[in-house]
């Protein structure tokens, strides 16, 4: 990660500072995005970053970010996409929460690569690191919004990979369950949260997967190894392990959580 320019969205805290922080101590020089400007401020100020405040949901402002990384460091070689947000609700879930998890969790990316793409086209490659979630992979009992624009970030990713791999665009979907940062732990008690809470990761413990991934190619970085067998049971055999969590929302039901 030596001299690498590398620009992570949501670095204000949880993984994307993690990410910031680890990728600084390797070596890298860091461009710190969090639409809270005083958290992308304090992180930068941290790890002797750039901080460009900005909403990731935004096209405008993710084109300053890209912009900016050109200019303050002459280009960019890792994009860490990570930004991400949390909504519970069913299909009940007004229409601004809906459309705010789909700008939030798949427009962003959609912009980052609109953006980076032509510039990393045109000058032999990057690396476009996507901060998807296992839900993306299975799903989240609790979060229909969230699982849904989840399910469509991870389909966009497959897209890139599969249609610029040859073209020097590395791209790798991370996709964690539970992370103990402030969309586990802040808020009410909900079903989503209840599912992840028992084997929660540390920010770090997933910026120190991440950085062993970006050593090689896979498509999938999986912090939660039991992930991949998860997945594996999901595709195999779809009837079971929906029955299988279909058997979990009526113990939630039970229990009273939403």
């Amino acid at each position: 990660m030596s001299r690498q320019r590398v620009i992570v969205t949501g670095a204000g805290g949880g993984i994307g500072a993690a990410l910031a922080r680890r990728f600084a101590a390797d070596g890298a020089r860091v461009i710190v995005n969090d639409r809270d400007p005083l958290a992308a401020q304090a992180v930068a100020a941290e790890i002797g970053g750039f901080a460009v405040p900005g909403d990731a949901g935004s096209e405008a402002d993710v084109r300053r970010l890209v912009d900016t990384a050109w200019e303050e460091l002459g280009g960019c070689d890792l994009f860490c996409a990570n930004a991400g947000m949390l909504s519970p609700g069913s299909a009940d879930a007004s229409d601004a929460d809906w459309e705010r998890a789909w700008q939030v969790n798949v427009m962003s990316h959609v912009y980052v690569a609109r953006a980076v793409l032509p510039r990393w086209l045109e000058n032999g490659g990057g690396r476009l690191l996507f901060t998807v979630s296992a839900a993306g992979l299975l799903t989240l009992l609790g979060s229909a919004p969230y699982s849904v624009t989840k399910h469509a970030a991870l389909g966009f990713a497959e897209w890139l990979r599969a249609t610029y791999a040859h073209r020097g665009i590395t791209v790798q979907a991370l996709c964690p369950q539970g992370v103990r940062t402030d969309m586990l732990t802040g808020g009410r008690d909900s079903a989503s949260k209840a599912q992840l809470a028992a084997t929660a990761m540390e920010p770090t413990e997933v910026a120190a997967a991440v950085a062993k991934a970006l050593e090689g190619d896979s498509f999938l970085i999986l912090p939660h190894p039991e992930v991949a067998e998860y997945y594996r049971r999901r595709a195999t055999d779809p009837d079971r392990w929906l029955g299988g969590m279909n058997k979990i929302q009526r113990g939630f039901d039970v229990a009273g959580i939403a």
